[in-house]
């Protein structure tokens, strides 16, 4: 069975163009339109990993990685930030949150492949 990414983004391009570099690296993905509509699909259909946008409308990337760490069934899933907000304080932020990484917009596709493998090797190591 292939890793489920859930890729919670509110610019539907940005979420198509992570969907089929994903889905052609052999991931289920499922995409979320926003951070409410993320952690739902996140509590009915655990991910193994999320890549989650920080600005968004309604709960924002900080809220919704803060509810999924609240949660004791999805603690532990990786979450990569991705953000067009590479200030290093928003990184700094990002990571004292408990984001398994931090990658800015515009993304680096082999580097976004690159850092879910290393993630989803280290969980199930």
């Amino acid at each position: 069975m292939c890793d489920r990414i859930l890729v919670v983004d509110d610019d539907a391009s940005i979420a198509r163009a992570l969907s089929i570099r994903l889905e052609a690296a052999g991931y289920d993905v499922t995409h979320a339109a926003d951070g409410a509509a993320g952690l739902d699909v996140a509590r009915t259909q655990p991910p193994a990993l999320i890549l989650l946008d920080i600005r968004m409308p309604g709960l924002d990337g900080f809220d919704v990685n803060r509810a999924l760490k609240e949660d004791p069934a999805l603690a532990d899933i990786p979450v990569v930030f991705l953000s067009a907000n590479v200030r290093d304080s928003t990184r700094q932020k990002a990571l004292a949150a408990g984001a398994a990484a931090f990658l800015a917009k515009p993304y680096d596709a082999a580097m976004v492949l690159k850092t879910i493998a290393r993630l989803l090797t280290s969980t199930t190591a």
